[in-house]
């Protein structure tokens, strides 16, 4: 890790230091010298002695005094906001692993908590970033290489085009054209811009299109796919087509990772009282995901059990799942247990 110099401010604060305390000491000998002297200089006088020793003794218990005052200032508040904004210079500079010591005041202890929380904070934005950038390469990399190189072997007659070979090549456009299409959905839907078209809809024709599309898949994988609704007339507000992505995501996995003999059920329910009025349920009988896994399973590119990264997707579908939900003003949320099964809930 690369070591940064201490920025020019936090040496200025130790120059200003020791000077102040050089300029209280020659200013110390200078009145205690000319107290002295003076002092000697009336010694056949009594009463002018008792006179010059409380005109010259004033002031230097008034500079002792002072000196402890701005000493006492400097430890309580001026040491804490030296460090505070040489932690600022240096997050300026883009050392985002300063931070500043929160024991060293208990005055600004809480403003010194929430500084570096906003520091911590934007560091891990950072790298996401940077591991976001690094994923996206590494994405579109594979597909591209796998046509370059089918492409040249047909140029050099290393591969006869068959159709084998130009539908292999079809399918790693089709999934560079996924890719791209999934990135473009979910960078509009993090910044907000994604539009939404919410429609009247029964909730029972959602999951009836949804079965109809999954129904062959789940039956050639001997996998049984049912709905239950709590109440068949409910009806929601919401943009169907995102709706159906959305579920269709989760379907999707859940076919994935359920083997054959296995459950896949769609529940729906409404919610009385509060701003949502529906939840909607997508739980498998499937493998499972770790407790380790779940927080990170709604980052983008998310890899964590090597059997869910196969290159049929683009590894965005929660991703995006969770911001279309999120656009639709809702919440999603899992629970997984491994070997028992995954639910995800939608409230709306």
């Amino acid at each position: 890790m690369m070591n940064h110099p201490p920025p020019p401010r936090r040496r200025s604060g130790r120059r200003f230091g020791l000077i102040s305390v050089m300029f209280f000491a020659v200013f110390l000998c200078f009145v205690g010298g000319a107290s002295a002297s003076l002092y000697e200089l009336f010694t056949h006088n009594s009463e002018a002695q008792q006179s010059w020793l409380l005109l010259c003794g004033a002031p230097v218990v008034v500079v002792i005094f002072l000196f402890f005052v701005v000493f006492n200032m400097y430890t309580r508040f001026g040491k804490p906001l030296q460090s505070m904004f040489n932690a600022i210079d240096a997050v300026a500079e883009g050392n985002l692993a300063a931070r500043v010591p929160e024991n060293n005041s208990d005055m600004f202890s809480e403003l010194f908590k929430r500084f570096n929380k906003m520091v911590a904070d934007l560091e891990r934005s950072d790298k996401q970033r940077r591991n976001l950038t690094a994923d996206i390469a590494h994405e579109l990399r594979t597909p591209l290489h796998i046509i370059q190189g089918n492409l040249e072997g047909v140029l050099d007659g290393v591969y006869q085009p068959t159709s084998d070979h130009i539908n292999n090549t079809l399918d790693e456009t089709k999934l560079l054209a996924r890719l791209v299409e999934d990135l473009q959905t979910l960078s509009l839907a993090e910044t907000g811009q994604l539009p939404l078209h919410p429609t009247r809809f029964l909730l029972a024709d959602l999951t009836a299109d949804l079965t109809s599309s999954f129904s062959a898949q789940a039956s050639s994988q001997g996998v049984e796919l049912t709905t239950i609704h709590a109440d068949p007339d409910q009806e929601i507000t919401a943009d169907y087509d995102r709706l159906n992505q959305v579920l269709s995501n989760l379907i999707s996995n859940a076919l994935r990772h359920t083997a054959r003999g296995g459950t896949i059920s769609i529940e729906t329910e409404p919610i009385s009282g509060g701003e949502r009025s529906a939840r909607i349920r997508v739980m498998d009988t499937g493998s499972g995901i770790p407790a380790d896994d779940l927080p990170f399973i709604f980052d983008r590119f998310w890899r964590g059990d090597k059997s869910r990264t196969g290159r049929t997707h683009s590894g965005l579908g929660l991703a995006i799942s969770k911001q279309l939900i999120h656009a639709h003003k809702g919440s999603i949320e899992v629970e997984s247990e491994t070997g028992n099964g995954t639910s995800f809930t939608i409230e709306l």
